[in-house]
């Protein structure tokens, strides 16, 4: 096939553990799925997942500097889990849904906090405020043969070196294979798929030069720093 210009380079991700790299597909993200970041949040607890997405390309391998965005007065971090699908599925079952993970991720799904307001205000689409350029900064993917599945632990986050977000996966409102039955009822999982599955409570206001240094244990740490 002859293209009209060049593709855009695959988005992809290191693996620990070997030179193989993790190609992405999609990437999807759990709104609300921490009791306290809900409440934080105006929501009520316990309420069905609900997901949005980022583009692929959205996503910073490794951190280090990132691009603060424009159009906002209130740029947020959120740290979070990441799932990385091996295997796809529609409408898969909650008792076989780990069976289709690769591995784990830390990530940081940035927002810009007033655009989002706003959308839900008028009622409108997040995407300008979730689907951020070099809005998904994200670690190398842990693979589930040397983490497993990691359903408790703490998952943290500071700015300059000051505590912002600390919560544990266990908290989290719907679980791994739940959000991944769920969503597989939507649309069809497919190999390559990562699903950022929520943040717990702490989410502040970052500006130009803070660094931000997250972690999950178990699962890997991630630092940036916004230019």
């Amino acid at each position: 096939m002859r293209y009209a210009f060049p593709p855009a380079t695959p988005v992809s991700l290191p693996v620990a553990g070997t030179d193989a790299a993790f190609p992405v597909r999609r990437v999807y993200c759990v709104g609300q799925n921490y009791s306290d970041h809900v409440a934080e949040m105006g929501g009520d607890s316990r309420e069905p997942p609900f997901f949005f997405s980022k583009p692929a390309d959205a996503l910073v391998p490794g951190g280090g500097d990132v691009a603060y965005p424009p159009k906002t007065e209130n740029y947020h971090h959120e740290v979070e889990l990441v799932v990385a699908i091996a295997t796809g599925g529609q409408n898969i079952p909650v008792g076989k849904a780990l069976d289709h993970v690769f591995g784990y991720a830390i990530g940081f799904d940035m927002t810009r906090r007033d655009l989002q307001f706003l959308a839900k205000e008028k009622k409108q689409p997040w995407e300008m405020g979730k689907g951020v350029d070099q809005g998904g900064p994200i670690g190398t993917i842990c693979p589930v043969a040397a983490c497993g599945h990691p359903s408790a632990g703490a998952i943290w986050l500071k700015v300059n070196g000051e505590p912002k977000q600390r919560g544990d996966l266990a908290q989290m409102t719907w679980k791994v294979a739940e959000v991944i039955a769920n969503l597989s009822s939507y649309v069809k999982l497919a190999p390559g798929d990562l699903i950022f599955t929520g943040t717990p409570a702490g989410v502040s206001k970052v500006v130009r030069g803070d660094v931000l240094e997250g972690g999950i244990d178990g699962v890997g740490e991630l630092s940036i720093r916004l230019v």
